[in-house]
């Protein structure tokens, strides 16, 4: 007869899944939802002014899409750390989006489908600060850096296919509502994997051989090493120009014809993928010092690419994507080791909002230096990425 194995009422319960499992299942929940709101996001502009809608209107729709995606994260990840119901979160957030997109080939009007389109970024403030903290658990063992590359390799996995999927429907039918529709079909994969997931790992905390307790004090009080890391991520990303302002330029000087703009973005987006892979394994050697080729990265892609040689320009943008990489994986993981356990979900909330904000105003001041001269639009992006990387040397982890 088998012995029977006790467990007492603080032990830890048993994972049925590996660290290195744990993140890729995630990944792979990931790459689906991206196939399902980076295919929409692909056409949201053309989908709206089809509706009638006009270039201030998209403008406006889109910005508080992108605004309430990472500003909302305030509200959630506190949440999410106060109630300790991270899968809830999680799961909550990734089912708003794979509703509200498919639901745009509903016939809904202007207005409606302008709703849905908040409603995905929306979803995605809801689930991302306790997506990265239940990451970051499981990044513990195997290496946050490597953990966030992974996922974010497979992230952007769904950002490639996503379009082009949206692409083919668009081809076959001639309208956008059948690209909509067939997004159900990922979304609704993402959700019974998410599901199973969460089943199999309900806390993923236990990953960490030391856990943090609650002490009771407000969770919005986070060390003043994070609040510095902050400060440079949001300057960083104060001088990173958009997508959209580097496309913009392609196509309106003629760089290259409007129809490789979108592929352009395709392999910046597989460049994104291999930096968050190469970088994420150097943040596991190095730890936060390696975020020092973040602000080089975004300043020698934003000036490259807006230059007016076609081979420079891509590059730039290919360069671009790059900084992407690392913005969106390991900058992510540097927080994970700046603040306790239990307060990392608010972490995540503030952090997103703070570097959300600088960049929104940078992209406003490069969108205007722009029209005025690029000369002053590449000085100023020069000196915005030497503060950032002034700013990171005051973190003390970066230079002990």
């Amino acid at each position: 007869m088998a012995e029977r194995v006790s467990h007492g009422p603080t032990d830890p319960p048993i994972q049925r899944l590996s660290p290195w499992r744990f993140v890729v299942t995630f990944g792979v929940v990931s790459l689906l939802a991206d196939i399902v709101y980076e295919g929409a996001r692909s056409v949201s502009g053309p989908f709206l002014g089809s509706l009638g809608a006009g270039a201030v209107l998209i403008g406006a729709v889109t910005a508080a899409g992108e605004a309430s995606a990472l500003i909302l994260r305030l509200v959630s990840g506190p949440a999410a750390d106060r109630s300790h119901h991270y899968w809830g979160w999680a799961i909550g957030g990734y089912v708003i989006t794979v509703i509200a997109v498919p639901a745009l080939a509903l016939p809904l009007g202007l207005l409606g489908v302008s709703v849905l389109i908040i409603a995905e970024r929306v979803g995605k403030a809801v689930r991302s600060p306790a997506k990265d903290a239940l990451l970051a658990h499981a990044g513990t063992t195997m290496g946050r850096g490597k953990a966030f590359a992974v996922h974010e390799a497979l992230d952007q996995t769904g950002a490639f296919a996503g379009p082009l999927l949206v692409a083919a429907a668009l081809a076959i039918s001639g309208g956008y509502r059948l690209g909509f529709a067939i997004l159900a079909i990922p979304g609704a994969i993402a959700i019974v994997i998410l599901l199973w997931l969460a089943r199999k790992v309900p806390e993923p905390a236990h990953y960490e051989s030391h856990r943090q307790t609650d002490d009771g004090t407000a969770l919005i009080k986070l060390p003043s090493e994070f609040w510095r890391y902050a400060g440079f991520t949001a300057l960083t990303m104060a001088g990173f120009a958009t997508f959209g302002l580097v496309g913009y330029h392609l196509a309106s000087r003629h760089i290259v014809p409007d129809s490789v703009v979108p592929l352009i973005y395709a392999g910046a987006m597989g460049i994104d993928a291999l930096a968050a892979i190469a970088t994420g394994h150097l943040f596991d050697r190095l730890g936060l010092k390696v975020m020092a080729v973040l602000p080089v990265l975004a300043g020698v892609g934003t000036c490259l690419a807006f230059t007016a040689s076609p081979a420079t320009a891509v590059t730039g943008a290919l360069v671009w994507g790059a900084a992407l990489g690392v913005q969106e994986s390991t900058l992510r993981a540097g927080v994970a080791g700046l603040v306790p356990a239990n307060r990392r979900a608010s972490a995540y909330g503030v952090f997103a909002a703070a570097y959300g904000v600088a960049w929104l105003a940078g992209g406003v001041t490069l969108g205007f230096l722009y029209e005025q001269s690029l000369s002053a639009l590449i000085v100023v992006c020069i000196a915005i990425q030497a503060a950032a990387l002034a700013m990171l040397f005051t973190t003390r982890k970066v230079t002990n």
